[in-house]
């Protein structure tokens, strides 16, 4: 049975803590625009209060997440249990992205180990908080954070993926403009 709150409770917090990866969700405003849900994992998600939340956007293939909120901030977190007691977590609110150069940058950045790759920050503000019983979601124990990007990342180098970026990232797959990330100068 779902359930909603107003913000993000003292019990879902520990309940965000414990996972070992979420869900990221945005989609265009066009109607024959692509969906996107992109899994992300590593040490890359904070609370900053029980509506606001942050976290680390590293360099990929593409950059639909930050293309979508710039046309519309739309966006959906979502945490699944893979131990028990099984429940589904989801965060719907307005996103925004900060870029190595924005002042925002660096306190918020500041929350975080430096992680290789890390291109930009997305800062979402949550406006609905809804659990779901997650009864369906199988049972898995993590073993590892995959290293596999940390080590593309480093072997690229801060000019390298500042080059990747240029080429993959300034926009969607749909065509729409995305802010074009730098490679923070203080931590790559």
């Amino acid at each position: 049975m779902a359930k909603v709150f107003a913000s993000i409770t003292e019990d879902l917090q520990r309940l965000i803590a414990a996972q070992q990866m979420f869900f990221v969700a945005t989609a265009p405003l066009a109607a024959d625009g692509h969906i996107n849900v992109s899994p992300k994992g590593l040490d890359s998600f904070r609370i900053l209060s029980p509506n606001q939340v942050v976290y680390l956007d590293l360099t990929g293939s593409g950059n639909e997440t930050s293309a979508h909120l710039q046309e519309n901030e739309r966006i959906t977190l979502m945490f699944c249990a893979f131990q028990e007691p099984p429940v589904i977590l989801r965060l719907y609110g307005k996103g925004r992205t900060v870029l190595p150069n924005s002042p925002d940058w660096e306190p918020l950045y500041a929350k975080f180990s430096p992680i290789p790759g890390t291109r930009q920050l997305i800062v979402a503000d949550i406006d609905r908080v809804q659990t779901s019983c997650g009864m369906g979601v199988p049972l898995y124990e993590p073993i590892a954070q995959r290293q596999s990007l940390l080590k593309w990342a480093e072997k690229k180098g801060r000019d390298g993926l500042k080059d990747y970026q240029q080429q993959k990232n300034s926009s969607s797959i749909d065509g729409l403009p995305a802010p074009l990330a730098q490679t923070p100068k203080s931590r790559v």
